[in-house]
């Protein structure tokens, strides 16, 4: 007998069978692709073009300068990239893609770009190659040569850079050359592609034209042709000469040698070295340097006791400020307390670093209103003296900052319930009692994070340091450019980015202790707020 096939059971067959399956569910994605119309596809075809069109672009710059991390990482990102919006599907990566491609390149390359600075010794003298370094020090140290030959030249220019066309003033032959490339033979700069400057366009130009240096050939040491007015060319050569088998460079004019030793610079016998230098990892030297060396570990253990002092100090006076001016305002019985509370909200609507300048005024020994008004004319000396300085930094931040306290106290208070606070007075709590046991402990259980994340901005409040007091007065026996009022975040950015030594290796070391200082305090911190949600 013959049983009947049921049309579920067929569906369920068909359903088991896996290669099926997958064919339907590809033909869905595609007709979810095509429904989504071709303007779409045209916009992520034209979109996914200029991407990729960036990408090849970074890739090969990054190629010629032997980066291959980075254009490798590029090239993995840019074809995971095109996957994710080619392929049909994947609706979360597509959504996803954009934001991450920004938090790679803005947070985690950042970071990781912070960390490996860190351990080399770039910095001022030490931020290019070898190769560069050595043509930049024999360039510095030309001199011309004594009755070095005349050659008549022309400047030419091409693809932005300028060229010296030289004629042979034995045999007339023409050759050109550029600051990176040796003299070539050519028959005329027109037919090499070189446009010839005239007189107003070489005027235009005196100090490139000046500093143009081309070399005759290959070998350095032979030479290099300079002009100063545009028209003749005479031969250089340099008083320190290059031994590539050697790997030295001496100086002929007192025959000391100069070797690479590993530290990024020629150093002679005496540890005398000669600048520019090059880039070279140098692992954990830099930290050793702020731990051990003197002229850094002083002012670096002093700038790091100040900033946690300015931000413990920052923190709690505005704090205090702001809680009692919250619950001054808060009292049923203040009239006007909405036109009180605009008033003392002002400060926090102006930006930081304009107040900040204005404060710097009214701080200034001879003029300022302070000295010159409230203090009937007093010469204190209120940002030139260390002690006073640092007073003047804490006054200054809270005029800043109990805005915001106020705001978020007042918060707080209104949202502690009333039959809490009816409960206390009924037992016979009075009104300090009731704050003390109710208000606060309650207050704490939502200011408590904010006050962490407060003392992390005041552990990097760059803009008032800087505005005020420039970090100063500075210490006369640092060997880095910092002050008695520099915090961490500003002794960093005058390591990088202020005075002839920029000591770059140095500053990414000093941001690295100042992540993990924070992050470790951040962490015990929430630790310790949560003891504050048992009052809940």
């Amino acid at each position: 007998m013959t049983i009947p096939t049921l049309d579920t059971d067929r569906a369920s067959d068909r359903r088991a069978d896996p290669a099926t399956e997958k064919r339907r569910r590809r033909a869905a994605a595609f007709a979810d692709a095509a429904s989504a119309g071709w303007k779409v596809w045209l916009f992520k075809i034209v979109a996914l073009g200029i991407v990729d069109a960036m990408a090849i672009y970074a890739i090969l710059v990054l190629a010629v300068q032997e980066q291959w991390v980075i254009a490798v990482a590029i090239a993995v990102g840019v074809v995971i990239l095109n996957a994710i919006y080619l392929i049909p599907g994947l609706l979360p990566a597509k959504y996803l893609a954009p934001g991450l491609v920004f938090l790679f390149i803005f947070q985690i390359f950042v970071v990781l770009y912070t960390v490996y600075i860190a351990f080399t010794n770039y910095g001022s003298g030490h931020n290019s190659t070898k190769e560069d370094a050595i043509t930049s020090l024999l360039q510095q140290s030309q001199t011309r040569v004594e009755d070095s030959a005349t050659y008549p030249v022309q400047i030419a220019t091409r693809d932005g850079e300028f060229f010296l066309v030289v004629e042979d003033p034995d045999t007339g032959d023409l050759s050109v050359g550029g600051t990176e490339q040796p003299l070539e033979s050519i028959s005329s700069p027109e037919a090499a592609g070189y446009e010839v400057l005239d007189f107003s366009q070489i005027l235009a130009n005196q100090a490139e034209i000046g500093a143009l240096a081309v070399p005759l050939d290959d070998d350095l040491n032979d030479g290099y042709l300079r002009t100063t007015d545009g028209s003749n060319a005479y031969l250089f050569q340099s008083s320190l000469e290059w031994d590539p088998v050697a790997d030295t460079m001496t100086d002929t004019e007192t025959g000391t040698v100069y070797r690479d030793i590993g530290t990024g610079a020629f150093t002679a016998d005496d540890g005398t070295e000669i600048l520019p230098g090059w880039q070279v990892w140098v692992g954990g030297e830099n930290f050793v340097r702020a731990v051990t060396e003197e002229s850094i570990r002083g002012p670096f253990i002093a700038v790091l006791i100040w900033t946690f002092v300015f931000a413990f100090l920052s923190v709690a006076t505005t704090f205090v400020l702001g809680l009692f001016l919250a619950v001054v305002f808060n009292d049923p019985k203040m009239k006007s307390r909405k036109y009180y509370r605009v008033i003392l909200i002002l400060p926090y609507a102006f930006p930081a670093f304009l107040s900040a300048l204005i404060w710097a005024g009214m701080f200034n020994q001879d003029f300022g209103f302070i000295n010159q008004v409230l203090l009937g004319g007093a010469s204190i000396p209120w940002l030139l003296d260390p002690i006073l300085a640092k007073v003047a930094i804490l006054i200054v931040n809270l005029w800043l900052g109990f805005p915001y306290m106020f705001l978020v106290c007042t918060g707080a208070l209104q949202s502690i319930p009333d039959d809490i606070q009816e409960a206390g007075r009924v037992d016979g709590a009075g009104v300090w009692q009731v704050f003390r046991h109710i208000k606060f402990p309650l207050l704490l259980v939502s200011v408590a994070p904010l006050l962490i994340s407060s003392f992390a901005f005041n552990f990097n409040n760059f803009n008032i340091v800087y505005m005020l007091t420039n970090g100063g007065p500075r210490f006369a026996d640092a060997s880095i450019n910092v002050g008695a009022t520099d915090i961490l975040i500003s002794m960093v950015y005058k390591v990088a980015f202020v005075g002839a030594n920029r000591d770059y290796g140095l500053a990414s070391a000093f941001s690295i202790i100042i992540f993990i200082l924070v992050a470790v305090i951040s962490y015990v911190s929430f630790r310790q707020t949560k003891v504050l949600e048992e009052l809940n």
